[in-house]
């Protein structure tokens, strides 16, 4: 949702992937649209700052401005504005960016200005497996403390909104070395984290 039809609702479902997993990265996509224009805000002048809040109001307050969270955020608000002001890149094409260079977008999220905490996780990669003959999504959950990047796995069987997770069991030094020992793990590996986790 933007100004200038930015970030708009979800992007089209590739039936190659899962709903929760697809969820997931369109999840990690509104969050980098966030950062980017967080960093814009900070870029702007202090006196620059009301009017432009004014005018993101203008545009929360018309019809056609669809997320009414908006209209009762400030912050938010000003954040979904300034979206329509950039030129971020459509899902496709920022999809497309994260294959090709995925250091480069976990290098975004370690020198975010509000990484994430504990109590606010950011979703590093998602991948499916099976269990039990069901089809599961697990999730690398993660987030600073301390200096560190600590993570955790989440798990959601697909057509199912109940999720399991696991304690916070994985730290490294930066995310992108999180995100390769997810990829390192084999589907009986997932399996065995995730019969830790069910009651």
């Amino acid at each position: 949702m933007s100004p200038s039809g930015g970030v708009v609702g979800s992007p089209p479902l590739d039936p190659a992937q899962s709903t929760e997993a697809h969820q997931a990265l369109w999840s990690e996509y509104r969050s980098y649209c966030d950062r980017q224009a967080a960093r814009l805000l900070r870029l702007i002048p202090r006196e620059a700052i009301r009017p432009l809040y004014r005018a993101a109001r203008e545009w929360a307050a018309q019809d056609d401005a669809t997320d009414v969270l908006y209209r009762d955020d400030p912050m938010a608000t000003l954040v979904a504005f300034c979206q329509g002001l950039m030129p971020l890149p459509p899902f496709a094409v920022w999809l497309e960016d994260r294959d090709r260079h995925p250091a480069d977008h976990l290098a975004d999220r370690d020198e975010a200005p509000d990484p994430p905490t504990a109590a606010a996780p950011s979703t590093l990669d998602a991948r499916d497996f099976r269990h039990g003959g069901m089809s599961w999504v697990a999730r690398l959950e993660s987030f600073r403390d301390h200096g560190a990047w600590r993570a955790f796995i989440s798990f959601t069987e697909v057509g199912r909104p109940i999720t399991h997770r696991t304690g916070v069991v994985f730290r490294e030094e930066d995310p992108e070395a999180l995100r390769e020992r997810f990829h390192t793990f084999e589907s009986t590996t997932l399996s065995a984290f995730l019969r830790s986790a069910l009651p």
